[in-house]
């Protein structure tokens, strides 16, 4: 692995160096995602007087995509940045649903189903791929639980890059089929998304992978770094300013904390004025290895053997699991669990009330915000923001059982009479 060890990062990126979460020891930039100090997690550091140079005007003058924070993500102005018209999803006022769940302050859906391949994992890719050309890697790979798997095959097929996807073999077939379509290399594997992990994780070490960059892996600190867009998206598409709350749903936890992280560098940069805000983290009870930790008043999260529908979210050992526990905790806000039959009410009340189709990982949120406001652990007076990170045409086995038409009638007026309709 020595020709990857060796890799180092486009100069020109604002990224100054990889930090340690655990111990703060400091590397150069690279293809590096653990330390050697304390075996802990990498994240990108950057260089503030950078971060500081980069305006309003700046990002307003960008294209309209996550690109237009290039000023603030891991990766140079360089010709190897990966455009897929990824972000600038739209943010919907979600008045409807705000007045069923009790708030008098406005609601809002961030929808990132409104991206290329249909969920957030686009933004993530988007600047690992750019960060894996960077680094000179020649193919591209994952491990995924399906959003992402389509999301790398689609990038990489959009660029003409070689890649190789792993998932679980019993993932949702309509993840697999849009996996598939691109043409890539996808390998199912019998076991979980840890199995599929773990199995990365030596892959990526193996010298017949020593030219492939896996996004989640060994270029991860760049990876998680593309979450942050979402934030910086919804504090301009508020106006320049940040709001009182928000709620993510939680597989690694790795968004929920990119999000706060996004949300400090702003106040920190000045593009907008400083402010406190609140975090809700969100998870399924057949997966739920994060908020089980917070309610038992855990630091360290437990592995589980996920079950349940929300496979979106079935990450068993989360990575990010205690980093997203200070966040919620540090912030004063709440983590919960729902389970697959409230994971469905969520899928529907969202859509009845916005007209927004979720994936289950969106059911898990809804559901887990309304439970959250009946347990008095959500201020319904303070604006809010609500994360939907994927479509629900993924994952519509989940709702099908009730997906039928009210009735079925004759093409007669008699028979809509018939049927109570006239």
């Amino acid at each position: 692995m020595t020709a990857v060890a060796d890799r180092t990062a486009n100069p020109a990126s604002p990224a100054s160096a990889l930090v340690c979460r655990n111990c703060g020891a400091e590397y150069p930039l690279g293809a590096q995602h653990a330390c050697f100090e304390c075996f802990g997690p990498l994240e990108i550091g950057y260089d503030a007087d950078a971060l500081a140079r980069v305006t309003r005007a700046d990002i307003e003058a960008g294209p309209h995509s996550l690109w237009r924070y290039a000023g603030l993500l891991p990766v140079g102005q360089t010709d190897a940045r990966v455009e897929s018209n990824t972000g600038m999803t739209p943010l919907i006022r979600a008045d409807r649903l705000a007045d069923e769940l009790g708030f008098t302050a406005p609601v809002w859906i961030k929808d990132d189903s409104a991206n290329p391949t249909h969920s957030f994992k686009d933004r993530v890719v988007s600047v690992a791929i750019t960060a894996a050309r960077e680094l000179g890697f020649e193919r591209i790979a994952c491990a995924s639980t399906g959003n992402l798997a389509n999301s790398v095959a689609a990038h990489a097929s959009r660029i003409g890059m070689p890649s190789i996807v792993f998932v679980p073999a019993d993932l949702e077939p309509a993840k697999i089929v849009q996996t598939a379509v691109y043409g890539g290399t996808l390998v199912g594997v019998e076991g979980s998304y840890d199995d599929v992990n773990r199995l990365c994780s030596m892959l990526a070490e193996e010298d017949a992978f020593e030219n492939t960059g896996f996004v989640n892996v060994n270029i991860r600190p760049y990876y998680a770094e593309g979450s942050k867009t979402l934030g910086f998206e919804v504090a301009e598409q508020l106006g320049w300013r940040l709001p009182g709350q928000y709620i993510a749903p939680m597989a690694s936890g790795s968004m929920l904390t990119k999000i706060n992280k996004a949300f400090k560098e702003l106040v920190g940069t000045g593009l907008v004025p400083e402010s406190s805000w609140t975090v809700f983290g969100a998870q399924s009870a057949g997966c739920s290895p994060i908020a089980t930790a917070f309610a038992d008043g855990h630091d360290n999260v437990q592995p589980v053997k996920p079950t349940g529908i929300a496979k979106s979210l079935n990450i068993g050992n989360p990575a990010d699991g205690p980093y997203a526990l200070d966040a919620v905790r540090s912030s004063g806000g709440a983590m919960a669990a729902v389970g697959d039959d409230e994971i469905r009410e969520g899928i529907r009340l969202l859509a009845r009330t916005t007209g927004v189709f979720a994936e289950t990982a969106g059911g898990v949120t809804i559901a887990v915000l309304r439970k959250l406001v009946e347990q008095g652990r959500v201020d319904t007076s303070v604006e809010t923001v609500v994360y939907n990170t994927g479509d629900g045409l993924k994952t519509i086995d989940a709702v099908s059982a009730s997906g039928r038409p009210s009735a079925v009638i004759a093409p007669t007026l008699a028979g809509m009479r018939d049927a109570g309709l006239l």
